[in-house]
């Protein structure tokens, strides 16, 4: 290894030519003075401190060199990892044309499937018009319907007042019907019953109010005094228009059961009516102790 000191004393082939040319010229001249020898170890001395200077600048030449290098190792570092970025910024960038040609894809579908859409709800506007027209018939007809009813509703309360007239007049009637069969009755039964029984009715039937077990009023269609062997017998009777096993069992509670029991007179129940609701309501009454159902029809013989 060269010392500074031999670095500083060495001189490349390109000074020391120079060095010799200049020394040639000089002795080729007439004669070399002191003055031109001093001139040329000047010059030699400037050319030895300019090559100090050119080694000096070389080594930081190769100084620079070796950070250039070192730079460009790094930059090439720097290069492939950039190179090994770009490959995974192509392939990123490849994958997102991929997901972009199948957003688009999906896109178009969508743009399909909201044009069906958008269809669909022009059919279902359409089809909301139709039931709304539909509910304005709708609407007036329920309309129509109500007036109707407020009618209806009126024709009802006059029919109402109406049927209670009615009924007023049919009761009243319902009342004359019963007092004719009554009558019809108090006139035809002593005969059919001293006929039929042997009962000879002492004076009239009548219709009248008997004290009830309780000592209260109570009123008895068709009652009448009758001896039959020297036995007396009471006549106990009630008329019905229309007879159904329900009007036997309020004649006996209502009436009979309520009647007090002397025991020297003996009850005898009957019935008297136009007509019977069921074929066993006679047997019925029969069977209850009703000594006689009599029909009005019976009454003109």
């Amino acid at each position: 290894m060269e010392t500074p000191r031999e670095r500083e004393l060495k001189m490349t082939p390109s000074v020391k030519k120079e060095i010799i040319k200049i020394i040639d010229e000089r002795i080729r001249e007439a004669h070399v003075t002191r003055e031109d020898f001093s001139e040329l170890k000047n010059i030699v001395r400037e050319l030895a401190e300019a090559q100090k200077r050119t080694e000096q600048r070389v080594e930081e030449l190769a100084e620079a060199q070796r950070n250039s290098e070192q730079r460009l190792a790094r930059l090439e570092v720097v290069v492939g990892e950039l190179a090994e970025a770009q490959k995974r910024t192509e392939q990123r960038v490849e994958e997102l044309a991929e997901a972009q040609r199948n957003s688009e894809q999906r896109l178009t579908r969508l743009e399909v499937v909201v044009g069906e859409l958008a269809e669909a709800q022009k059919r279902t506007e359409q089809r909301v018009e139709e039931l709304a027209q539909a509910q304005k018939r709708t609407e007036q007809r329920v309309e129509e319907l109500a007036q109707a009813q407020k009618r209806t509703e009126e024709e009802l309360r006059r029919l109402v007042v109406e049927h209670s007239k009615t009924r007023e007049q049919v009761g009243g009637l319902s009342v004359t019907v019963g007092y004719i069969l009554e009558n019809e009755a108090m006139r035809a039964l002593p005969g059919l019953l001293e006929e039929e029984f042997g009962l000879k009715v002492e004076g009239r039937l009548v219709r009248k109010f008997l004290t009830d077990i309780e000592g209260n009023p109570m009123e008895v269609n068709i009652v009448g005094e009758a001896r039959k062997n020297g036995e007396r017998f009471l006549i106990v009777g009630e008329s019905k228009s229309q007879l159904s096993k329900g009007r036997v069992d309020e004649f006996l509670e209502k009436k009979l059961e309520r009647l007090p029991k002397p025991g020297d007179v003996q009850i005898f129940p009957v019935l008297v009516t136009h007509m019977i609701t069921a074929p066993d309501v006679v047997d019925y009454a029969l069977s209850k102790g009703i000594k006689r159902v009599y029909y009005s029809y019976e009454f003109g013989k």
